[in-house]
């Protein structure tokens, strides 16, 4: 028996809802036989457990604590090829905190009510007992786990688990953002060189310009690295020709600011990304 299946015996026997996780923390792909549910799965794929092929199929959802499912013939081989062991929090009524870095945990720390903590490679996930709707990126760092999601086990923890807080509720209430929302108090740094264009057309610019919004946008966590790599990723290809006008420079620093980052951030990233090209 592997490390792995004998932890998800122990949790599932605990009522931990329990799934394998491939490399890149991940759960295994549906099998062919549940292609787009065609196994007849489960309504809305809303609760845990496996569906009625023999396979581990829906991602979260063939979390389960049969231990019969569990070892069973079809799970052996995915267990000796898993990497990790994951489990369904809401399964289980609770929420986790996960954060991602440093920043997060001080935000954490000075923000949400203390309560049980486990660590992980680059933060620590603190659960609340209580579930509530599972959302990635409530601020940098930060995603909420627990309905319809799954983590991975890193051990009971420390300290005492609390009631899941309204602090942590509000978090996945999210107002809405109008794309290119003006920003406020943008000053425009200043443009790179000023040599001879090699683009020829300036549609090669609007869609580089266009691509770099849409990165920024859709960053889920670490919007920090990312607003910097992409204003790396610009001022490469088009800093030293001179083409990038004050109107680029606004439509980036307002994707930035649009996802949280303030003026002054927005301002050092492009300042690094030119001292980095030497710009």
């Amino acid at each position: 028996m592997s490390a792995h299946l004998r932890t998800a015996l122990e949790l599932a026997a605990r009522a931990v809802p329990v799934l394998p996780l491939r490399a890149g923390k991940v759960p295994f792909g549906n099998c062919p036989g549940c292609r787009d549910n065609a196994c007849g799965g489960r309504p809305n794929m809303k609760t845990p457990g496996p569906c009625h092929c023999p396979g581990i199929c829906h991602a979260w959802a063939a979390a389960t604590t049969d231990p019969t499912a569990i070892s069973s013939p079809a799970w052996a081989e995915v267990w000796q090829q898993a990497v990790y062991v994951g489990y369904h929090p809401g399964g289980v009524g609770l929420t986790v905190v996960d954060l991602d870095h440093a920043e997060a945990m001080t935000w954490a720390r000075a923000t949400l009510p203390a309560t049980r903590t486990v660590p992980t490679t680059r933060g620590e996930h603190w659960l609340y007992q209580g579930p509530m709707r599972s959302v990635n990126g409530v601020r940098d760092g930060v995603d909420i786990k627990s309905s319809m999601s799954y983590a991975r086990w890193l051990g009971p923890g420390t300290g005492t688990m609390i009631e899941l807080p309204d602090v942590v509720r509000a978090l996945a209430v999210k107002e809405p953002i109008t794309a290119r929302q003006a920003p406020r108090a943008i000053t425009v740094p200043a443009r790179a060189g000023d040599g001879e264009c090699p683009h020829r057309t300036p549609a090669y610019l609007e869609r580089g310009i266009a691509m770099a919004e849409q990165r920024i946008t859709e960053a889920r966590k670490a919007v920090h690295a990312t607003v910097y790599r992409t204003f790396l990723a610009v001022l490469s290809v088009h800093g030293r020709c001179g083409c990038l006008t004050d109107t680029h420079i606004v439509r980036l620093f307002t994707a930035a600011q649009t996802k949280g980052e303030t003026s002054r951030h927005c301002t050092d990233a492009w300042t690094n990304a030119l001292t980095r090209l030497g710009l």
